[in-house]
């Protein structure tokens, strides 16, 4: 019999905040965490901009021992500091469970710090703050052939290791590098291990920087990022006429992912039920969506079917809403092929256009801004929707937080490069 499995803890590191309620308390006032990059010198890019974490110290956090890691790159301490309120937010650690049994999932993607510098410096002759970088040495599949990368490897690989260590939890350890679905993902997996009985707790989720000159380069040639420099933080606008690509964000989400019945036992705080998980492929490109949406139209109809539930029982959806492009419409059009007149009921926002995209780690922070809209009772917007585009004619929540009262299922799509395609559902218990 397939076990339950249910969310007893969060934490994240955004743009927004160092906090789950700061995050989303400023998500709801229409905050924008979007500004000059100040992590190098970025003067000379076509984009000047991004939604950098502020003020981040890992030894608020874990003051004992985040001196272990002051070598380790951003990816590795926003881990770190949202799995530490993950995990006391859930109380996992005092609950004397068998540290075998609880397994750790985290997405994520290239982020050391000497990293940029070495693929800058070889590949263009920048200096270590890439402010030499000649963008046309550069080709546009570098992104994309990222992850084929010793360096980055080395990197990603420590993330997963690295929390488990600190927190001594030896069951299952895994990382997930679907690129922009990896820790939508990572939940997804961890909850099918507790389902069946190979865990009973997993910490999952994502953490992720790719705010270097080597990031900033790649998308730029991709043509993905906006180059809106006069007016950064309105630049990311998900469903306007008027977008012109995403802006690059980072940070870290953690869910602590639980056998219900464990939970009860131990009378852990319950914030969601994981219902529905949803995986699919375009098998189309490396970097565009399929122009039908024909994976991301399964993935939220197999995530439906996982849940047991109609289209229109979902309250909110938490959409991949890159501000790009072929995203908006194409998700737009999925959402109308798998909720069918649903679609034009439901509500949809994408907490980008304040947040920016998170790559490896928007999934799981977006899953936890929807499970927290469904317990408050209200949407958070999707700010810089001035000029509809005609192509996105659904209920986006434009511009300002809106009550909602009843929701008890909610959804989070995340799409990501290779036609990686997520849909997480959460719903009230």
């Amino acid at each position: 019999m397939r076990r339950r499995v249910v969310i007893t803890g969060m934490g994240v590191v955004t743009p927004l905040g160092h906090s789950v309620g700061d995050t989303f308390a400023a998500l709801l006032a229409g905050k924008s965490g979007i500004d000059r990059i100040t992590h190098f010198d970025a003067r000379t890019f076509p984009t000047t901009f991004a939604a950098e974490v502020k003020g981040f110290d890992l030894a608020k956090f874990l003051p004992a021992t985040a001196g272990r890691y002051s070598d380790s790159g951003l990816n590795t301490r926003f881990a770190l500091a949202a799995a530490k309120q993950a995990l006391d937010d859930s109380g996992l650690l005092a609950a004397g469970l068998d540290p075998t049994r609880v397994g750790v999932y985290m997405g994520t993607g290239e982020g050391s710090e000497d990293f940029p510098a070495v693929i800058a410096g070889s590949a263009a002759g920048a200096d270590a703050t890439g402010a030499k970088v000649d963008h046309g040495k550069f080709a546009a599949t570098v992104v994309p052939m990222l992850h084929s990368r010793r360096e980055a490897e080395l990197e990603m690989n420590t993330t997963a290791a690295h929390v488990a260590a600190e927190f001594d939890l030896a069951g299952p350890n895994f990382i997930c590098l679907t690129a922009c679905a990896a820790s939508a993902q990572a939940v997804g997996e961890a909850a099918e291990m507790i389902r069946y009985g190979d865990a009973d707790a997993f910490v999952a989720g994502g953490s992720h920087s790719m705010i270097h000159p080597f990031g900033v380069t790649g998308f730029n040639l991709l043509t993905a990022l906006s180059t809106r420099n006069d007016s950064p933080e309105t630049a990311s606008r998900p469903f306007d006429a008027t977008r012109d690509g995403f802006v690059l964000g980072e940070g870290g989400g953690v869910v602590i992912l639980e056998e219900y019945e464990h939970a009860k036992r131990r009378g852990a705080p319950i914030y969601a039920e994981l219902t529905g998980y949803g995986t699919t492929g375009d098998a189309h490109a490396m970097t565009d969506p399929h122009p039908q949406g024909r994976g991301a139209i399964r993935s939220m109809t197999d995530a439906l079917k996982d849940a047991g539930l109609n289209p229109a029982d979902l309250g909110y959806i938490n959409a991949h809403g890159t501000s790009t492009p072929a995203n908006d419409e194409t998700e737009t059009l999925a959402l109308k092929g798998a909720l069918g007149a649903a679609a034009y009921t439901v509500p949809v926002s994408s907490t980008k256009s304040m947040l920016g995209h998170l790559i490896a780690a928007g999934g799981v922070v977006e899953l936890i801004i929807a499970i927290q809209a469904m317990r408050r009772a209200v949407l958070p917007p999707t700010m810089n929707l001035h000029t509809p585009d005609p192509a996105c004619d659904l209920d986006y929540v434009p511009n300002a937080a809106r009550e909602k009262s009843g929701v008890r299922h909610v959804a989070s799509n995340s799409f990501g490069f290779g036609g990686q395609n997520i849909t997480l559902i959460a719903s009230r218990i």
